[in-house]
């Protein structure tokens, strides 16, 4: 088992040239013996976003708290604290911070080892 507070899991800089102020922390994964899942916890600056981007598994994404908005395949819809929004595979999706706050939302997506391959 294990408990702990998700500020206290050291994050990491999303390193990606298409990403601004984003951080990740791995709150529970493989390390944990989490056999099939990944929980992370993003925080995201004001003006800051994720890359765009598609990956062939789904996000199940829940907003802890700040404002922003969500981009998938051509729509754009804003959330705050308490939304939740699922990302399908293979959609073309992206992460934005609207507000004065971080934005922090937990996103769960399968290990890698066990992603699979949609066709698009």
């Amino acid at each position: 088992m294990k408990v702990a507070f998700y500020q206290d899991i050291p994050p990491q800089s999303v390193e990606d040239p298409d990403a601004s102020g984003v951080t990740m922390r791995v709150a529970i994964g493989p390390d944990d013996g989490a056999p099939n899942f990944v929980l992370r916890v993003f925080s995201v600056e004001p003006g800051g976003h994720s890359p765009r981007h598609a990956h062939p598994y789904e996000h199940e994404v829940f907003v802890h708290s700040g404002r922003g908005e969500v981009f998938c395949e051509g729509t754009t819809r804003a959330f705050g604290p308490g939304h939740v929004a699922y990302i399908p595979p293979g959609a073309l999706h992206q992460f934005r911070n609207t507000g004065a706050e971080p934005l922090v939302f937990v996103c769960v997506v399968p290990r890698k080892d066990k992603q699979r391959a949609v066709a698009r």
